[in-house]
């Protein structure tokens, strides 16, 4: 069977083709497109038309909570979804759009970053609303489940007396989050309603007390301009002034930059302890995504802060990205796990 991913991000289309052979599911090409020209320049590419595709979807609510075939019906259902998502759904689902008429004869299938988080309880994903509000869908939904499974799973496979641990994996990329993982389900979530919410993040603000967009509503803004305000022009970019990437602000001597490493570190810090207070208690730290992968320095400043909590790092293991970074003497146990959520996502639509 040849299976097609598209993971379709907030800048980038990642795509990558997988075949089933005797059995074991094998990746045979990948690729990283921009937006713009992903579908056919992926379709160039492949030599096999794919019998299924497998499309992430940012949101899908309460309603769906497994891989499900896109069909005509559950497009129209997750249509409607676009406001709690607005830079990651529509675009989801027209990428779903397109590779429809590309491979018509294709089976096409969804996953969703909200499924690994309906585990959580209803207090943990209650807000401090009416209850009429929450009953007419706003909660905390928590988002990046696709990458929480796949490394929750992988971590387990290798590190098996952790399943029944308290564990903090936090996913550390132009989108961040961070996910309380406990006796292996989620069960709670820096990210809430919608993937504005939590960490600092590459031009998303993280928490933000809501009186600030009401002041903002009042001095005469409008909702597209306070949407392109949070989703496009805070996080690191609107705090430093230069860029939205960690690297190019480690780089610079520039005030502004160092404030905006601070606060995105500081910002980690604090939602790691209150995880691990959800959870009384933390075992193990997980770093996965772009930065949480590949930064050992953001790395080191986020474990030296969290010093309190027992972590202590190896500084060679460090540097050199191994699988455990934490050193003999922590009491918390600190892993880099890299991510992959094509492959959990065909893991996850190869038996719909």
């Amino acid at each position: 069977m040849n299976i097609l991913a598209l993971n379709g991000g907030s800048s980038t289309i990642k795509a990558a083709t997988f075949a089933t052979q005797d059995g074991v599911l094998q990746r045979t090409a990948h690729w990283n497109v921009a937006r713009e020209t992903g579908i056919k320049h992926v379709a160039s590419e492949i030599k096999i038309a794919p019998e299924k595709i497998v499309h992430r979807i940012v949101h899908g609510a309460d309603h769906f909570a497994a891989a499900t075939e896109l069909t005509d019906e559950v497009m129209v259902s997750l249509r409607k979804l676009e406001p709690l998502a607005p830079l990651h759904q529509p675009f989801n689902l027209d990428l779903v759009e397109e590779a429809r008429r590309q491979w018509p004869e294709a089976q096409h299938i969804g996953c969703f970053d909200t499924a690994f988080h309906q585990t959580q309880s209803d207090l943990q994903r209650r807000y401090a609303l009416p209850r009429e509000l929450h009953d007419r869908g706003i909660k905390r939904y928590g988002f990046h489940g696709l990458s929480y499974a796949y490394v929750s799973r992988v971590l387990f496979e290798r590190e098996p007396a952790l399943r029944e641990a308290r564990v903090v994996i936090a996913h550390l990329g132009s989108g961040a989050s961070a996910c309380a993982v406990q006796c292996g389900v989620s069960v709670a979530s820096s990210m809430g309603f919608s993937p504005l919410d939590g960490l600092v993040m590459g031009t998303r603000c993280g928490q933000l007390d809501p009186g600030v967009l009401l002041h903002l509503l009042r001095e005469g803004a409008d909702v597209t301009a306070l949407e392109r305000l949070l989703y496009k022009e805070s996080g690191l970019l609107g705090v430093s002034g230069i860029s939205a990437d960690l690297r190019e602000l480690l780089l610079s001597d520039d005030l502004h930059a160092e404030q905006a490493i601070e606060l995105f570190v500081r910002r980690c810090c604090e939602v790691i302890a209150e995880l691990a207070a959800d959870m009384q208690g933390i075992d193990a730290l997980v770093f996965t995504g772009g930065i949480g992968e590949h930064q050992a320095e953001t790395r080191a400043y986020i474990v030296q802060r969290l010093a309190w909590l027992g972590a202590q790092l190896d500084i060679k293991r460090n540097a050199e990205h191994s699988w455990c970074i934490s050193n003999n003497d922590s009491r918390m146990k600190v892993f880099v796990v890299p991510t992959d959520e094509e492959q959990e996502m065909v893991r996850q639509a190869v038996n719909v």
